[in-house]
């Protein structure tokens, strides 16, 4: 019986009074926590996704949503216009049009065929390229870009035409648009320089000044529908552009126009192969009035080469072509005035003058020595005189400019010293100028300057200079020694006129004394009457020169029967006890028989200033020996009886002759107003049959003023006298050819050079 109370043994291993679970409720219990496991991650990494959108990337999302619905077209600002300093327009932009289509207005082909039949025939483009426009499915397509107003008013019409005959409306638009233009071509073309296609500045004050003048673009905004086309014009939003700000430069149009004339007749008269150099500068404030890299370049057509560059590389290998029309179109927008260096030369002794006198080094009874050479430790260095000019004071030094007078002249000075009024003068930094592409000078580095290169520097030569730092420096000469800023802008003005930024006088340093600077102008004044530079003599004007010839070391001319390549200069001002304006003038590689800035730079300096300084209203103060050779005007003697021409002539103070039977004047050589010497010989024509008379012109060459007179009075012609005439100068150039024929009484203009016993004082 006690066997039968034990209890059973439990073999199950399960818990006894606790329901078990069955498989099915263990699924439901997995694909739970599953769910859950899916919803938190998922959730999760929506949440993720939403805050990354909505704050990360929200700003971008919303840019993008908003460019998906409107189309942005840009509209061109109107470029502002560029003045001379008397306000004359040099640069400006004209009202073109743009041709716009509206495609999606079209009904049929038959109007889209019409309308790209006229467009192409109108705008000279391609027909089907057109047709394909006018598929488009949208309200704004750009046809074409800066029509003129003849094609314009041409639009008008076929626009009125598809109206009338397809009732086909408000599908050809026209938008304003602008052109650059520049009406006087080629003048001031190495300043001015040009904007391209996209109205944007590339070269000179259109490239410097390009923020001012550009403006601010205006917009069309329109809004588009979801399938990307523009909606109708109604939900157009205009935003007006913003016309670009004025230049107003420093440059006068009139002393433009007188320094190209003469330099390009320096161009061709002495072959000169690397073009030439003018500036004209204030002395006192350093405003350019005039810049001149000659030949220029048309600004409305920058792109056209001259002629024979075209034909030199048209003869090159195809494969050299693009490469070589790129750096001919680079070397004909070059701002030589700015952007190239040369060796000063001569014209540099104004400034180691100065230095010596500065420094007290020297004065009036300071001798030197010249025997045709001197020797700098192993090396002889040459005057240009190779007899010697003997015994000389400091005067004679500069006018007989004499290189081993100032290889001693800057042996006093000192290297260090010379150094120092090196950078003094400007030449070791840039000017600033407010031109774009300004050179650094190629001096000797601190230290590495030995005797000879010493020795040779004191007279221009191995180291390299831009022409703007050097006519910079010559203006301190001449200004008391102040060192000013050239400048070619003199304020920015905004589309109401009114002024947004002015340019004002800049003084650097004061690097010689008024005393100094008064010397030199004495010094360079007596030069310029007497001796070498007299070449740049202006009758009733005390002008202030120096004349330099720069041989151009290891460089041979390829096109000349010179054995070296070199540089013709003159540097001055005037008037000489009042300076107003200072000039350079240079020529690079002239070719034409004659190289020496004498002979070659000083005849085109007299021509210019001849005509600047009386525009400037420079009073003149004519000596005794000036007026005997100063020109007059031609009256007018037509109509007149050949008694009262004769007599009116004389009165003022001309000779006459007659030619013809007639008894009425009816025609006159020189024409009237033209500019003649006093004294000179009045052909009147009393008939037709008298016309036909001519004389052949002699050459003047070589001949003394005096003995230009007579020559001139014997073959019946009359002469208009330039240069130094008063100096002592021989007839240099004549603007006839010997042996032309023309009609009696024709006026030939001569230039006066005054020429040293042995070569010439460069």
């Amino acid at each position: 019986m006690a066997d039968a109370q034990k209890p059973l043994k439990n073999t199950s291993g399960k818990t006894p009074g606790r329901k078990q679970k069955g498989p099915n409720q263990r699924l439901r219990q997995r694909s739970a926590i599953l769910i859950i496991i899916i919803l938190v991650f998922g959730f999760g990494a929506t949440l993720l996704r939403l805050g990354l959108l909505t704050v990360v990337q929200g700003s971008d999302l919303q840019e993008r949503a908003v460019d998906q619905q409107l189309a942005d077209t840009t509209l061109t600002a109107k470029r502002g216009t560029v003045y001379d300093a008397g306000g004359n327009v040099l640069a400006e932009s004209a009202s073109v049009w743009q041709v716009v289509m509206a495609p999606i207005n079209f009904k049929n082909d038959e109007q889209r065929e019409a309308a790209a039949h006229g467009l192409s025939e109108i705008l000279g483009l391609d027909y089907q390229n057109v047709l394909d426009k006018t598929r488009q499915d949208s309200y704004y397509v750009v046809v074409k870009r800066k029509i003129e107003a003849e094609q314009r008013d041409k639009i008008i019409g076929l626009v009125e035409r598809l109206a009338k005959e397809y009732e086909c409306g408000g599908v050809i638009s026209l938008l304003d648009d602008y052109k650059r233009y520049y009406p006087r071509n080629t003048l001031a073309s190495a300043v001015i320089g040009f904007a391209g296609a996209d109205e944007q500045g590339l070269e000179g004050v259109e490239y410097q000044y390009d923020k001012y003048l550009s403006g601010t673009p205006g917009r069309i905004v329109t809004a588009q529908n979801a399938r990307g086309t523009n909606m109708p014009f109604s939900y157009e939003q205009n935003i007006q552009s913003q016309d670009g700000d004025s230049i107003h430069l420093t440059i006068d149009q009139n002393v433009q126009e007188i320094c190209e004339k003469y330099m390009a007749q320096g161009i061709a008269e002495y072959n000169v192969l690397n073009k030439g150099v003018c500036i004209a500068m204030d002395v006192n404030t350093g405003a350019i009035k005039g810049c001149v890299v000659s030949p220029g370049y048309n600004l409305n057509d920058p792109y056209s080469l001259p002629p024979e560059e075209l034909t030199r590389i048209k003869q090159l290998p195809e494969n050299q072509r693009g490469e070589a029309e790129s750096e001919a179109l680079s070397a004909m927008w070059r701002n030589k005035a700015v952007a190239d260096t040369y060796m000063p030369g001569s014209v540099f002794k104004m400034c180691t003058a100065s230095m010596a006198l500065e420094e007290g080094k020297i004065d009036d009874h300071s001798y030197f020595y010249c025997g045709g050479s001197i020797t700098v430790e192993d090396k002889e260095i040459h005057c240009h005189k190779l007899s010697g000019h003997g015994g000389q004071n400091f005067t004679e030094a500069i006018c007989n400019s004499c290189n081993p007078a100032f290889i001693q002249i800057g042996q006093l000075v000192g290297l260090e010293k010379f150094r120092d009024y090196y950078k003094g003068f400007g030449f070791a930094d840039k000017t600033g100028i407010d031109l774009p592409g300004e050179s650094d000078d190629t001096f000797w580095a601190e230290g590495a300057m030995g005797t000879v290169d010493f020795a040779v520097a004191s007279f221009g030569q191995n180291f390299g200079i831009t022409p703007i730092q050097m006519i910079t420096a010559c203006a301190a000469v001449a200004n008391g020694g102040y060192v000013v800023q050239p400048y070619v802008v003199s304020k920015i003005t905004d589309s109401k006129g009114n002024v947004v930024k002015s340019m004002e006088k800049k003084i650097k340093r004061q690097v010689v004394s008024n005393a100094t600077s008064e010397k030199m102008r004495e010094i360079l004044s007596y030069n310029t009457d007497h001796t070498g530079a007299a070449a740049g003599y202006v009758a009733g004007y005390k002008v202030a020169a120096k004349t330099g010839t720069s041989e151009k070391i290891g460089v041979t001319k390829k096109q000349s029967g010179f054995e070296e390549d070199y540089i013709a200069s003159i540097c001055g001002f005037a008037p000489a006890d009042d300076p107003q304006i200072a000039m350079l003038v240079f020529f690079d590689t002239p070719d034409g028989g004659a190289y020496y800035g004498s002979q070659v730079a000083a005849p085109v300096f007299s021509n210019i200033m001849a005509e600047v300084l009386p525009y400037l209203e420079i009073k003149t103060n004519y000596t005794e020996e000036d007026l005997k050779y100063l020109d007059t005007t031609a009256g007018d003697y037509t109509g007149l009886t050949v008694a009262d021409a004769v007599k009116k002539i004389e009165a003022d103070g001309f000779t006459a002759s007659v030619k013809g039977e007639g008894a009425t004047v009816i025609g006159q050589i020189p024409a009237v107003s033209s500019k003649i010497a006093t004294g000179g010989n009045i052909v009147l024509y009393t008939d037709d049959n008298s016309r036909t008379d001519t004389t052949t012109v002699p050459s003047f060459q070589g001949l003394t003023a005096t003995e230009a007179n007579r020559v001139a009075g014997e073959c019946s012609l009359n002469i208009s006298f330039k240069g130094a005439i008063s100096a002592g100068g021989t007839c240099s150039a004549q603007d006839l050819k010997e042996g032309e024929s023309v009609a009696p009484g024709t006026v030939i203009t001569l230039t006066f050079s005054a020429v040293a016993a042995e070569g010439f004082n460069d």
